[in-house]
């Protein structure tokens, strides 16, 4: 185990350093015991005990001086990261629009003024043949992004929600990057905002409900509508009722969740005959169903839960269709006659495969349509009232395909979003015929209804993807995805970008980015490490990298690293690396297992003080965590197992590469101190004199800034810094490329 750095008395708070040089975070005596252990920690402190709000003059103080510093390093490379900024801009195309979407007598889209960095959403009427032409200039807007974010520095859309009459719209905002959204409606035909006593109650207040997760479902005769409360610790726990005209406060409890370790959220089937109230952890889960004509009813429950157990409902008129894994891990579907969705009613439709790992489906009235993933690729398979399959076909070898929106449940068209390394997004509509029998008569294939403009010019033929496998140390196929420029060489030369996730069966498909081209253009090879821990190859490979086989995911990161080193498409020390979140833990694990290997280092908000957080049962997401980590306040085991990897804990004086850091302060899932206490220790210890930057946003959360070009800043800063700390200012970008022989 790594020795924790004894703290020095004098050493008490945030020293003061000259401009350009690093910030000093003090060290404060402070330990734990669990287990007969005992655990120094000096930088406890930067935890304020007041959080989620953090007023802590030492604490802020810290971390302005990180942002400062941050600031002081990158000042030499402006120009750089300006420049990267407006190639990634130009790329993006400036009023971007979706496809339209037919909901009922209406279609809806969202679209962007130019130059603007959040959407305009607008409807307008279905008139017979004009199904798919762009709104006419009276298309009604029903929400203005911009007008809501001008006045604060984030902002983000939780939820938008039309009621059934088409009427009235209920949406939530966050403001602050926490989560914690506000939740208003808007009557549509006077643009209005409700109050909450407009049925007669006297009361000429707006009607707002603070603390809830942003999603609302409308009861069938929109008199009503369901959201969920999050309590103080971030935990979404209460369904509760609000009834039009009625004060808040009076709206009644629907469902309470009493373990904190299971989440509570609310949808609506398909047929929107029925609501949704689910509750679940990362491996269990339950679900209630309520007539959405009589949202008042008591909830039925589907199947009481067990652990292990996951499975979701859908409608589909006549019958429930139930995705379970209740006798396989990749999942079979059943249905159930309408007047008995329990699982004594299950019947098989589709059974659970080894090769096969169903993912999601979605019931339509005439047919069902299925999310899997065979041998780590997409597929979507349609199902037939005859219970007869087709495979829907994709124009490449190696892509990521899935549902898009499909909000209308009579209909003989589905939606899909498609990509692959080299092809930018693309929405097909799938045309089906049924012929009114609900079996297959013919199908008429994939009709494309727009792919992503890329304005500054893009030719996929100057790229070229492949996927290679590794062989992990313990004999593990491990897939990587690899794209570059076909002029790009491969022997050794080039620099390489390696990105990995590999927590809580998140696959990271292999898709297109505008902003990697950046990193292409200039000479990188890019890869994708599909590693144990994602559910990339089926929910086998979600489990071979959680609880005490979480190390598989380090070693698999690292292990393909090694084999793109051996296979001769970068050198060692030319590998920058980059993950977020549990991803951002995955950085620190494998910079601790092996430094030697990464030419610079971008973790974002990243996991790194496992054991304090998974020991804390009063942070937000721990309880729901322990299935995917262990439990180390009951096992001693979990306790050294999680201490053996927790990047925090395991920091050691030695060299490391350059690191850039990044936290939120407002950020729920992924506290700002861990970032902060990870690099405060780091600084502390490490021998070398690599950059290590820490960057914290004073207003925002876990996915950073709010607005698309904001985002998109951060990436290009991101991308400098990797060029700046692996001495690469120099590189040539697309069209001054050195000829190759």
């Amino acid at each position: 185990m790594a020795d924790t750095p004894t703290p020095s008395p004098e050493a008490t708070g945030p020293s003061v350093r000259p401009d350009g040089t690093p910030p000093i975070a003090g060290q404060r005596p402070h330990s734990f015991t669990h287990h007969g252990i005992t655990i120094e920690d000096p930088w406890h402190w930067l935890r304020d005990p007041g959080y989620p709000t953090v007023e802590d003059a030492d604490v802020l103080a810290y971390l302005t001086a990180e942002n400062k510093y941050f600031e002081d390093w990158m000042s030499p490379h402006q120009e750089l990261t300006d420049t990267v900024f407006e190639e990634i801009k130009a790329r993006q195309q400036p009023d971007l629009s979706s496809v339209p979407w037919k909901r009922d007598n209406w279609y809806y889209q969202w679209s962007y003024r130019e130059g603007s960095q959040y959407r305009v959403w607008q409807r307008w009427p279905v008139d017979g043949e004009n199904a798919r032409e762009a709104p006419s200039e009276d298309a009604q807007t029903i929400l203005d992004e911009p007008e809501l974010a001008k006045d604060v520095e984030y902002f983000r859309l939780g939820s938008l929600s039309v009621s059934n009459s088409g009427s009235l719209l209920a949406y939530s905002t966050d403001t602050n990057g926490s989560e914690r959204f506000k939740m208003v409606v808007k009557n549509l035909e006077t643009g209005e905002m409700l109050k909450e006593g407009e049925t007669g109650q006297g009361i000429d207040t707006d009607l707002e409900i603070e603390e809830t997760t942003g999603n609302v479902v409308w009861s069938a005769d929109d008199a009503s509508f369901l959201y969920t409360l999050v309590d103080e610790n971030w935990r979404p726990w209460q369904v509760r009722r609000h009834a039009l005209g009625q004060p808040v406060e009076q709206d009644s409890i629907v469902y309470e969740e009493s373990d904190p370790g299971f989440f509570v959220g609310i949808a609506l089937t398909t047929s929107r005959e029925y609501i949704l109230i689910g509750a679940g952890d990362h491996v269990t889960s339950e679900v209630r169903l309520i007539p959405a004509s009589n949202s008042a009813a008591a909830p039925l429950l589907v199947s009481p839960r067990r652990t292990g157990h996951e499975y979701s409902v859908d409608h589909q008129g006549d019958r429930f269709v139930i995705r379970t894994n209740d006798t396989h891990k990749n999942a079979r579907i059943a249905t159930s006659p309408a007047d008995d969705p329990t699982e004594r009613a299950w019947e098989p439709l589709v059974d659970a495969s080894d090769s096969h790992y169903i993912r999601d489906c979605k019931a339509f009235r005439e047919f069902i349509a299925v999310e899997e993933r065979i041998d780590g690729l997409d597929q979507v398979r349609l199902i037939d009232r005859a219970g007869e399959s087709v495979y829907i076909s994709f124009p490449e070898p190696a892509y990521a395909a899935g549902m898009d929106m499909n909000p209308e449940f009579q209909t003989d068209t589905l939606r899909l979003e498609y990509t692959s390394m080299v092809t930018p997004s693309t929405v097909f509509d799938y045309h089906l015929d049924t012929n009114g029998t609900g079996q297959w008569r013919e199908t008429n294939g994939l009709e494309v209804r727009k792919v992503q403009e890329i304005p500054s010019g893009y030719d996929a033929s100057e790229y070229v993807t492949e996927r290679a496998v590794a062989t992990a140390r313990d004999g593990a196929q491990v897939p990587m995805s690899i794209v570059r420029r076909r002029d790009t060489p491969v022997d050794g030369s080039a620099p390489l970008y390696l990105y990995g996730y590999g927590a809580y069966g998140f696959a990271i498909p292999p898709s297109f980015s505008t902003s990697r081209l950046s990193l292409l253009d200039r000479g990188f090879i890019f890869a994708i490490a599909h590693i144990r821990g994602g559910d990339d190859l089926g929910y086998h490979w979600y489990e071979a990298g959680k609880l005490d086989r979480r190390t598989n995911t380090f070693n698999d990161f690292v292990d393909v690293a090694r084999y793109l080193v051996e296979q001769g498409y970068v050198a060692e020390g030319r590998i920058a690396i980059a993950g977020g979140s549990a991803g951002g833990q995955l950085m620190g694990a494998v910079v601790n297992q092996a430094p030697e290997l990464w030419g610079a280092v971008a973790a974002h908000v990243p996991f790194v003080d496992v054991l304090n957080t998974i020991l804390d049962g009063t942070l937000p997401l721990t309880p729901i965590e322990w299935p995917e980590w262990g439990n180390p306040l009951e096992d001693s085991d979990v306790f050294e197992y999680i201490r053996s990897y927790s990047p925090y804990d395991q920091l050691m004086p030695r060299d490391y590469p350059p690191m850039l850091v990044t936290a939120g302060l407002n950020d729920p899932r992924v506290t700002y101190w861990e970032p902060a206490k990870y690099v405060a220790k780091l600084r502390a210890i490490k021998t070398d004199n690599n950059p290590l930057l820490l960057k914290t946003n004073m207003g925002a959360g876990h996915g950073g800034r709010s607005g698309r070009y904001d985002r998109l800043y951060e990436v290009a800063e991101e991308y400098a810094f990797i060029l700046a700390s692996m001495g690469l200012l120099d590189q040539p970008t697309a069209g001054h490329l050195p000829d190759q022989p």
